[in-house]
């Protein structure tokens, strides 16, 4: 193979793709990485499916203000009305956060050992409901890329076949369907496993912070409610907490 081949090779590329829009090039690549590229596709639909999912729920519907959150509840607290803080916790989004501190403040009339421990439970409770799922997606990653080596080998194996066994002129068409999929098969793998990974990190990132809000805010209120216990003129769980449950 010589230098004007590739160019021939390059023009003639060129003036083919001028032509196809981005489904079109997708597809006949799709086309060309042949068997070896349904397990990658697999893996790509499964890693967007857990993506959307776990971003919704950590970027949207577990996220809440955490410093104004604490800063309504110290209010109550100072002003030694449980009724209240409970029935401020219970009117904030649901969060893991909010749970967890609503599970602490329903034991405020038990002491403060079933104080903490209400708020240990909830915590167990809540931290395995972020981490859901997003652990998969490393597994995925890895198994897109495997699976992407796994058609490169396949690819090569038909190249190297065609040397061996083929007639000299079907050499030329077989080497060149059996490096377009091992490509193919690789390019695949390496886009699906590098936002698999990318998106695993960043998503094991905001689980771990929403668990330092809920650990920290906790042991806040803890303390807040260990130092203002003297304070509080109603230590009767209010019936509307429990309707709210």
């Amino acid at each position: 193979m010589n230098l004007g081949f590739v160019a021939n090779l390059s023009v003639l590329a060129n003036a083919a793709g001028g032509n196809e829009t981005f489904l079109q090039e997708l597809g006949r690549r799709w086309e060309s990485g042949q068997a070896g590229m349904y397990p990658i596709a697999v893996c790509l639909v499964v890693a967007l499916s857990i993506i959307i999912e776990r971003s919704i729920v950590l970027f949207g519907k577990a996220s809440i203000n955490k410093e104004g959150f604490l800063r309504g509840l110290k209010k109550h607290i100072y002003a030694g009305d449980l009724d209240k803080a409970i029935n401020y916790v219970a009117g904030q989004k649901n969060t893991p956060l909010t749970n967890v501190i609503k599970a602490g403040l329903m034991n405020v009339p038990k002491g403060q050992e079933e104080v903490q421990a209400a708020l240990d439970e909830a915590s167990l409770r809540e931290t395995p409901r972020l981490e859901a799922r997003t652990g998969y997606l490393a597994m995925l990653g890895n198994a897109a890329m495997l699976a992407g080596l796994l058609g490169t080998v396949n690819g090569l194996i038909t190249c190297f076949e065609a040397v061996a066994n083929v007639n000299p002129a079907d050499k030329a068409t077989i080497l060149a369907n059996g490096i377009s999929e091992a490509m193919n098969c690789t390019g695949f793998g390496l886009l699906t496993a590098i936002p698999a990974l990318i998106a695993f990190s960043v998503l094991m990132g905001r689980t771990q912070g929403l668990i330092n809000d809920i650990n920290e805010t906790s042991v806040s209120v803890l303390n807040l409610i260990v130092a203002n216990r003297d304070k509080f003129k109603n230590l009767n769980i209010p019936a509307s907490a429990h309707a709210e449950e």
